[in-house]
């Protein structure tokens, strides 16, 4: 029996189905094909360590607890010594920074008080008042430093 392109939308039109109103009903779906599997057979000593596997006893817990506790430990002296680590990298830029104001300050003293001296003031006091002067040619007497860093006097020098 041929069946032609008119018959096969009749019987589509009678078999669908319809709803009336605004809204669509669900339609109870199937649940999706599961092909059976047959299951593996599983030896005594499988199970039974599979069964071991999923509980924990007493020794695992009290281990992890200690392992835990330890690597809380560790994380909190790690943390503590980095943060004295940068404690003491901000108190030694701020010790530097001191440093370096203090010499700017001295460097800025030594030069004032080097511009503020009159050597020819000095040269005229020291011979005037004081009576000093020149060194004549007798009077030098050269030392050799001899890898020592100073001189020890054992005797007066002679005038």
């Amino acid at each position: 029996m041929a069946v032609n392109g008119n018959d096969r939308r009749r019987t589509a039109y009678r078999e669908s189905i319809y709803v009336q109103g605004n809204t669509a009903r669900k339609l109870q779906a199937l649940p999706a094909y599961e092909p059976q599997q047959p299951q593996k057979k599983i030896s005594n000593r499988t199970r039974k360590n599979r069964e071991r596997a999923l509980h924990m006893n007493v020794a695992t817990v009290l281990s992890m607890a200690v392992a835990m506790v330890a690597a809380g430990l560790i994380l909190t002296v790690y943390l503590t010594l980095q943060s004295d680590i940068t404690n003491s990298i901000k108190h030694i830029a701020s010790l530097e920074s001191t440093l370096n104001e203090l010499k700017m300050e001295n460097d800025e003293n030594y030069s004032r008080i080097t511009s503020s001296v009159d050597l020819e003031e000095v040269k005229r006091i020291a011979m005037q008042e004081l009576g000093m002067r020149y060194a004549e040619e007798g009077q030098i007497i050269r030392f050799s430093g001899e890898g020592s860093d100073y001189i020890r006097q054992v005797g007066d020098i002679p005038d």
